[in-house]
C-alpha cells in the first residue's frame, strides 16, 4: 500500500471517528460502498476525412504541457470530436477506460497533497469545480455545461460564484500535464467523480466525451446558485438546467463536504462535522440541530444553536421549510443508502448537461475503481 493511500485511510477512518463521538449532533457516519465496475466498449472506428484531420490537428495548440481543442458552435461540434478520434486513431492512440483509470488515480492521489489546506483534502474544491463546470447549462438555449470546459475564460473565470475555484483548476493542469490528450471538460468532471468516489462516496458511473470550446462559449453570470436565496430561486436555477424537486435536495447533499471562506463568498464555515467524508449528516443536522442566525459581519447564514461551529445557507434551510423539499430531506435523513442512490445518478446527469449525446466515447457508462479497490 502507497503511503498516499494509508494516509487517506487513516484521514478518512479519523474523520468518521470524529463525526461518531458527536452522534447527539450528527449520527453516526454510514458510508456505503458498491463495488462494481464495467468494461471499455470496443474502439469507435476511425473516420476517412483527411481534410478534417487536418483542420483538428491545425486547431490543436500546445503550450505548457496542454493541448487545447478549439471547437465551433452547432452542428460542427461533432465533426470535430470526429476529427479529433480519427487523429487519435492516426497516431495509434484511442483512450480506452484502462487509460481514464490512470487519470482518475493521479487525481486521486493529488487529493491526498493537500496539507494544511482547509481540511487536509483538495476533494471538496475539486468537487465544486465539477458542479460548477457543468451547473451552468441552460436547456432552453442548449448552452453551457461541461461541455467547453469555459471556466479557463474570463469573465467566466472572475464570476462571483467561482471565486476560489482558480485553485482546483490550478491542481488540475498538473494532471493535464501528465495526460495531455484528455479534455478540460473530461478531466474536470473525472475529477468531481474521484473527490466523491475518495471520500468514501457513492460510486458515480461517468464516461468521457467532452470536447473543449473558446472564449467565445463563454456563459454570462448568474446561472449558478445564489446562496441567500429561497426556494423560489433554487427552482428556478435548477429547472433551467432540467432537474426536479427531489434532484435539487439530493444534489443539496453535496454540501456535507466542504466549507465556506468569508473572502470568497461572505459565508463561513463547514456544514457537517466531517467535511471531508461523503455522508447523509448534512440532511441529519438540519433536522436534529436547533438553526440560529449567525451574529457577524459577513452574509447571513446560520449557525447551529449547540456547537456554534457548523454553518448552513439560507439556501440550506429552504429544503427543511419548503413541504415539496423537506420530504425528500427527511428521506434521506432517514435512509444514507438511499441518499447515496439518488446523489449518484443526480451528479452523473448534472456532470453530463450540455454534452451531446453523439459525442459520448460509450453508449453505456463506466465505473472506476477507488484506489482502495486496486490495492
Amino acid at each position: 500500500m502507497s503511503f498516499s493511500v494509508l494516509r487517506a485511510s487513516v484521514r478518512r477512518s479519523a474523520f468518521r471517528a470524529s463525526a461518531s463521538t458527536r452522534s447527539t449532533q450528527s449520527g453516526a457516519v454510514r458510508a456505503a460502498f458498491r463495488r462494481y465496475s464495467t468494461p471499455p466498449p470496443a474502439p469507435e472506428p476511425a473516420k476517412s476525412n483527411t481534410g478534417l484531420i487536418v483542420g483538428v490537428l491545425a486547431a490543436v495548440v500546445v503550450g505548457g504541457g496542454s493541448y487545447y481543442y478549439f471547437s465551433q458552435p452547432g452542428d460542427a461540434e461533432t465533426a470535430l470530436r470526429s476529427g479529433i478520434q480519427a487523429a487519435k486513431a492516426k497516431t495509434n492512440f484511442t483512450p480506452t477506460q484502462a487509460d481514464y483509470q490512470k487519470v482518475y488515480n493521479k487525481i486521486a492521489e493529488l487529493l491526498d497533497e493537500a496539507g494544511d489546506y482547509d481540511d487536509g483534502s483538495y476533494g471538496p474544491v475539486i468537487l465544486r469545480l465539477a458542479w460548477h463546470a457543468s451547473g451552468t447549462y441552460d436547456a432552453a438555449s442548449n448552452s453551457g455545461g461541461s461541455n467547453y470546459a469555459t471556466m479557463r475564460f474570463q469573465p467566466e473565470s472572475l464570476h462571483g460564484a467561482n471565486n476560489g475555484l482558480n485553485i482546483a483548476r490550478d491542481l488540475m493542469e498538473k494532471i493535464k500535464a501528465q495526460f495531455p490528450w484528455i479534455s478540460y471538460g473530461d478531466l474536470w468532471t473525472l475529477g468531481g467523480v474521484a473527490a466523491v468516489q475518495e471520500m468514501a462516496g457513492p460510486k458515480i458511473p461517468w464516461r468521457p466525451g467532452r470536447i473543449d470550446g473558446t472564449a467565445d462559449n463563454v456563459t454570462p453570470d448568474g446561472r449558478l446558485p445564489d446562496a441567500t436565496q429561497g426556494a423560489a430561486h433554487l427552482r428556478n436555477i435548477f429547472g433551467r438546467m432540467g432537474f426536479n424537486d427531489q434532484e435539487i435536495v439530493a444534489l443539496s447533499g453535496a454540501h456535507a463536504l466542504g466549507r465556506c471562506h468569508a473572502e470568497r463568498s461572505g459565508f463561513s464555515g463547514p456544514w457537517t462535522f466531517s467535511p471531508t467524508t461523503v455522508t447523509n449528516d448534512y440532511f441529519k443536522l438540519l433536522f436534529s440541530e436547533s438553526w440560529v442566525w449567525k451574529k457577524w459581519s459577513g452574509n447571513k447564514q446560520y449557525e447551529d444553536k449547540t456547537t456554534k461551529s457548523l454553518m448552513m445557507l439560507p439556501t440550506d434551510y429552504v429544503v427543511v421549510t419548503d413541504k415539496s423539499l423537506k420530504k425528500y430531506a427527511k428521506a434521506y435523513a432517514d435512509d444514507n443508502e438511499l441518499f447515496f442512490k439518488d446523489f449518484s445518478a443526480v451528479i452523473a446527469k448534472l456532470f453530463e448537461l450540455g454534452v451531446p449525446t453523439q459525442q459520448f466515447a460509450t453508449s453505456e457508462p463506466w465505473f472506476m475503481k477507488t484506489l482502495d479497490e486496486q490495492k
